[in-house]
């Protein structure tokens, strides 16, 4: 049973990042209240100087993996696992143990050992449909990958996916504040030589659109791991099975639905 005290924190940590609950998703940004809603997205057809895509869930499935780890963890916590997992997805380690206020607990420590168990367990994680040749598909020098994952474990399911290393990664090493904080996506802009303005963000998680909004980027939502439909402002894609890359005369990059 979770600790009477935890509540709050599980109950505020499920609003704010689990994107799987319910489609009437309702976050928060800015101090201001907004809802997932359907409307036509002009991203499709829209031309930009980079594209950057966060990891897990949006061009690899590790939630099996990552959930056999996290929830043995949780357990040996003495954590409610049920309502502890969906807080975990799209934030660093870290972050994620940070905000639960266990005492006793080294934040840094933990977060160490999760990797470690997470490097050493890979068994189930695969690339997302038709990911590794959209990637394949785009100038090396026009695209990024910012994930949460320290350095190690990225390179550990990116090769266990069969997703060659990109040219330019973001880690959790690289950051100080990790997502919902846009510096992450800043940054992967910045190494690109673009403004992330002018980016388009693949995302899956919560934490990470909120990211990519607060950077001034488009999002694209990958919907292939969530559990229930989501309501979104932003584009979505289940996955990347019926869209083409096209390059315009500029070298501007335009996301292409196919059909």
């Amino acid at each position: 049973m979770v600790c009477r005290d935890l509540k709050p924190v599980f109950e505020k940590l499920s609003r704010d990042f689990a994107i799987s609950r319910s489609s009437d998703i309702k976050t928060k940004q800015s101090s201001t209240e907004r809802f997932f809603v359907s409307p036509a997205s002009p991203t499709f057809n829209k031309s930009y100087a980079a594209f950057l895509f966060d990891m897990d869930g949006t061009i690899l499935n590790s939630t099996v993996a990552a959930e056999r780890v996290w929830s043995k963890w949780a357990e040996a916590q003495g954590l409610d696992v049920a309502a502890f997992m969906p807080t975990m997805h799209g934030v660093r380690a870290i972050d994620t143990i940070r905000r639960l206020g266990l005492p006793g607990v080294d934040p840094e420590v933990e977060a160490a050992k999760i990797t470690e168990d997470e490097i050493n367990d890979v068994e189930g994680v695969m690339a997302l449909p038709g990911a590794a040749a959209f990637l394949e598909s785009l100038p090396p020098e026009k695209w990024a990958i910012v994930t949460s994952s320290p350095l190690e474990l990225a390179k550990r399911r990116l090769a266990a996916a069969g997703i060659p290393l990109p040219r330019t990664l973001v880690t959790a090493e690289d950051v100080k504040i990790g997502k919902p904080n846009p510096d992450c996506y800043l940054l992967g802009a910045r190494m690109l030589g673009v403004d992330a303005s002018d980016c388009l963000v693949f995302e899956d998680a919560i934490a990470g659109i909120l990211a990519g909004d607060a950077a001034k980027a488009d999002i694209m939502v990958i919907t292939a791991t969530h559990k229930h439909p989501v309501e979104t402002v932003h584009a979505t894609l289940a996955d990347y099975e019926n869209v083409t890359l096209q390059i315009d005369a500029a070298g501007r990059l335009l996301v292409i639905r196919n059909g």
